[in-house]
């Protein structure tokens, strides 16, 4: 089992809370693909992952969009 340390997930996100969601919701996403054409084997989605987010060739690109609030000022 790979382990990613708070410090990488940090360095390849702004922070490491927001690394860890981006990890998750590509993890997300890939648990959403057919099962039997998947390329990733044995391996879990969750590693997989947090390994595009953390190597160093862009494998993972995200951007933060703003929402709006419910209520208003």
């Amino acid at each position: 089992m790979k382990v990613f340390t708070p410090d990488a997930v940090a360095e390849a996100a702004s922070n490491k809370y927001l690394g860890v969601l981006v990890a998750a919701k590509y993890a997300r996403e890939l648990n959403a693909l057919p099962l039997e054409s998947s390329p990733y084997g044995a391996n879990k989605l969750t590693t997989v992952a947090a390994e595009a987010l953390t190597s160093g060739e862009k494998k993972l690109q995200y951007r933060l969009v703003r929402t709006r609030s419910s209520f208003t000022r």
